[in-house]
């Protein structure tokens, strides 16, 4: 038996979470709830699997953290926000699954540094994916990562063509149910630079050995080419709730998390490569990747900034990548990297984007 504490638990990966633990009541025992607006949810979660007290907040998710003991940490928060938890996380002896790529990627070495070895399982699928693949092989062996991604909404479409999508297309994406940050961070293919970093900070692969190929069925969640040629790949319908079991029992399988493919009937999995001068973000996100330092931080926090200009109607969807490009050039990183350092980046960089975004 595990006991969980699910930070996020009304958003998507939290609600799923919340699925696998309920589907699997002598597994695993929810000690601890954190939410951010939804109290109703929230309150109705805490009932249901017997919670005494809901943080809502980052501020009470740390203190949820430091005062009840917990084998597993899922930290699914959206957003910088989720940076704090972490670290707390971190500090504790619990397996941190997490969902908050934001928080790594945004805290970087801080991070990476505070985890011991084996701490952190990612929770997302392609992420998930690659720790599964890696099983059949040593760092040493390994050629290169290659994240699957699934084209999000747009996925075909020109330059010309991205100048007038709205927020109602950019938050329909063909094959996951996701929040609404993420969603549209998968139409412009943030999201995917987001994960290109994420991957290089789990798993210590250099960015020029980590690619991505467009595969819009999304059942190939990603896959590990090792130096002998051989590729070894994860398969799965687009389904979270198996990543997310695993990251709440790595390196353990909860039997029935998902449904798996159904190989009585034909399937037609498809491969392109990504056309990045039509979705630039990828190769902005390699450049901040490799700069290193607080640039990541900047990415994420413009970002965010231009996410919700964007579904307010303030901006044009191509407004977004080119208010993060603009803002990432005007950024110069400290010489140190501290958690207040990280935080004034983040700070300076939604300034800076709204002082941008108000021309």
């Amino acid at each position: 038996m595990k006991d969980v504490i699910v930070l996020g638990s009304t958003g998507s990966i939290g609600t799923q979470a919340l699925d696998v633990i309920r589907d699997n009541p002598d597994k695993f025992r929810v000690v601890g709830l954190g939410a951010g607006r939804n109290r109703e949810l929230a309150e109705a979660q805490a009932a249901e699997f017997g919670v005494t007290e809901v943080a809502y907040g980052a501020e009470e998710a740390v203190e949820l953290i430091r005062w009840n003991e917990a084998d597993v940490i899922l930290n699914g928060i959206t957003g910088a926000v989720g940076l704090l938890p972490t670290l707390a996380a971190l500090e504790t002896d619990a397996t941190l699954a997490l969902a908050n790529k934001e928080s790594l990627i945004i805290g970087g070495e801080l991070v990476t540094r505070s985890a011991a070895p084996g701490q952190i399982v990612p929770v997302d699928s392609e992420h998930s994916a690659i720790a599964q693949s890696l099983l059949a092989g040593t760092h040493a062996e390994v050629a290169k990562l290659v994240l699957t991604a699934s084209g999000g909404p747009f996925r075909g479409y020109s330059r010309e063509q991205l100048k007038d999508v709205t927020p109602e297309q950019a938050s329909k994406h063909p094959t996951w149910n996701m929040g609404s940050v993420i969603t549209t961070n998968s139409s412009t293919l943030v999201n995917k630079g987001l994960e290109v970093i994420e991957a290089h900070l789990l798993f210590d692969v250099p960015f020029d050995r980590i690619e991505v190929t467009v595969h819009p069925q999304s059942v190939i969640h990603s896959m590990v080419e090792f130096v002998d040629g051989s590729t070894i790949a994860q398969a799965s319908p687009p389904d979270m709730h198996l990543p997310i079991a695993l990251g709440l029992d790595w390196p353990n399988r909860v039997a029935g998390a998902t449904t798996p493919v159904d190989w009585t009937k034909a399937h037609e999995w498809t491969f392109a490569p990504l056309d990045e001068d039509v979705f630039p973000a990828i190769r902005l996100a390699r450049q901040v990747g490799v700069a290193g330092a607080t640039f990541p931080a900047v990415y994420n926090a413009a970002n965010e900034v231009a996410v919700d200009a964007f579904n307010s109607g303030a901006i044009g969807f191509l407004d977004i990548v080119s208010t993060i490009e603009r803002v990432v050039g005007e950024h110069t990183a400290p010489d140190a990297i501290t958690l207040e350092s990280v935080l004034a980046a983040d700070a300076w960089a939604r300034a800076e984007a709204m002082k941008f975004l108000s021309k």
